[in-house]
């Protein structure tokens, strides 16, 4: 029996060359297709981190000394907008809130404001009045359990908040131009409670 192995001119033996086929091309995405979908991703993006500026969160920048200690100029901070749509605002809380009108002109302000940071001294229905470097709400001394710096500066003249007011005072008493100066705070213009404090680095902490 002949052995059908083909052999070369030496006398080796061979192997049959395999059928080369061509190779399926890989499936790629259109461009068109490609484009349209990151299109998409960016506007989405775009959307949400609008979302959640509006109505639920948002960082200020902190430019004066009215709430030191507890803010420092330079400071950044969080603040949730939720916190006041659907929560409760009570005394000792710091929040955001829109310039009073003519806020800027009665605290000679050089620059234009657009909205304050101070803390919550009294809600609807308080009286609040003082006496030396003594706040009193409700006739009684406000415990004061954040930091904040005495004395006093500008006495808070008697007077008893109406639905809706609030009114409003920076830690660093005696350097802060609020509602002793330019009266209560609408809920309707309150922005946000502040949180947390993100910048600088070393002072990250909730508030």
């Amino acid at each position: 029996m002949s052995d059908s192995t083909p052999q070369d001119s030496t006398g080796l033996l061979t192997s049959e060359a395999p059928s080369d086929p061509t190779p399926p091309a890989k499936q790629s995405k259109p461009r068109r297709r490609v484009l349209i979908e990151w299109t998409a991703i960016i506007v989405i993006a775009v959307l949400v981190s609008f979302l959640m500026r509006t109505y639920a969160f948002q960082t200020f920048f902190i430019p004066s000394a009215s709430m030191e200690p507890t803010l420092q100029i330079g400071d950044r901070i969080i603040v949730n907008k939720l916190a006041i749509t659907w929560g409760t605002i009570h005394v000792g809380d710091i929040v955001v809130f829109k310039a009073p009108p003519g806020a800027a002109a009665l605290c000679q302000e050089t620059e234009p404001v657009i909205d304050f940071v101070k803390r919550v001294i009294g809600v609807p229905g308080d009286s609040l009045k003082s006496k030396g470097n003594t706040i009193y709400v409700n006739n009684q001394p406000l415990d004061e359990t954040w930091t904040h710096t005495e004395p006093l500066g500008t006495a808070i003249t008697p007077i008893t908040l109406k639905a809706n007011q609030y009114f409003m005072m920076g830690d660093y008493h005696s350097n802060s131009c609020d509602s002793r100066v330019w009266g209560t705070v609408p809920r309707s213009d309150i922005i946000g409670k502040a949180f947390v404090r993100i910048w600088p680095l070393s002072r990250i902490g909730f508030l």
